[in-house]
């Protein structure tokens, strides 16, 4: 294992994850990173804590309290937003809408992102016993474009092969942050360009040892197969 990327050396990305880390003027990330999550060998948080700066992470199922009072002594953030898909009675503002629903200009230019990193089953469930705290920040929910109707991969299905998203448009946890990223920070276009190359060379390589799926033809139950006699 390489003792920096903390991933196989046959499939290290220290060629690839900047040298420093990155750093955002504006945006603090925080990562609520489910227990489950933490053990997958793709998950995209790992990414994240080594191309950037100003990024916390606390392995538990929900936002506590002290998640935000133990954040590092800085100006408190003036803003809060988490990233999650709308529900029924919890409308979200999308990317375009942020930066007209936020002020990030002069001293306000403190941004707190907070992201769930988990299943989308384990995301729904962390984002609902963390109501209580995100609405004491007066958290703000942002979410992506994501068309619940079309099965499919992300937005960058033709090379993410590796985790199927369980709608079109839905994003890993990496995407989602390198596109709101674009969004806030002043160079954002170049933090987002950095950190979707570092996805897809972790893609690249992963690709590399995946075996061919032979096509399997469908089996039919016992009763069908006595009607075709």
């Amino acid at each position: 294992m390489c003792g920096n990327c903390e991933r196989p050396i046959a499939a290290c990305l220290c060629h690839i994850i900047p040298i420093p880390p990155m750093t955002t003027t504006t945006t603090k990330l925080m990562i609520i990173h489910h227990p489950h999550e933490s053990h997958h060998k793709l998950n995209t948080a790992r990414l994240l804590t080594k191309s950037l700066r100003h990024v916390t992470t606390h392995l538990s199922r929900k936002l506590l309290p002290s998640h935000v009072t133990n954040q590092s002594p800085s100006p408190s953030p003036t803003t809060t937003i988490y990233l999650f898909p709308p529900s029924p009675g919890s409308p979200a503002v999308s990317l375009s809408e942020l930066k007209e629903s936020i002020n990030l200009q002069g001293d306000n230019r403190n941004l707190l992102l907070i992201v769930f990193d988990a299943t989308w089953k384990h995301a729904k469930e962390m984002v609902k016993a963390s109501e209580g705290v995100l609405e004491g920040l007066g958290a703000i929910r942002v979410c992506l474009d994501v068309d619940e109707s079309l099965k499919g991969g992300s937005i960058y299905d033709d090379e993410l092969v590796l985790r199927k998203e369980p709608y079109k448009g839905c994003v890993s946890t990496l995407e989602a942050v390198a596109r709101c990223l674009r969004v806030v920070e002043d160079e954002g276009e170049e933090i987002e360009r950095v950190l979707i190359g570092v996805l897809r060379e972790m893609v690249r390589l992963q690709a590399g040892f995946l075996k061919p799926v032979k096509p399997r033809s469908k089996l039919l139950k016992k009763s069908k197969q006595n009607e075709l006699q």
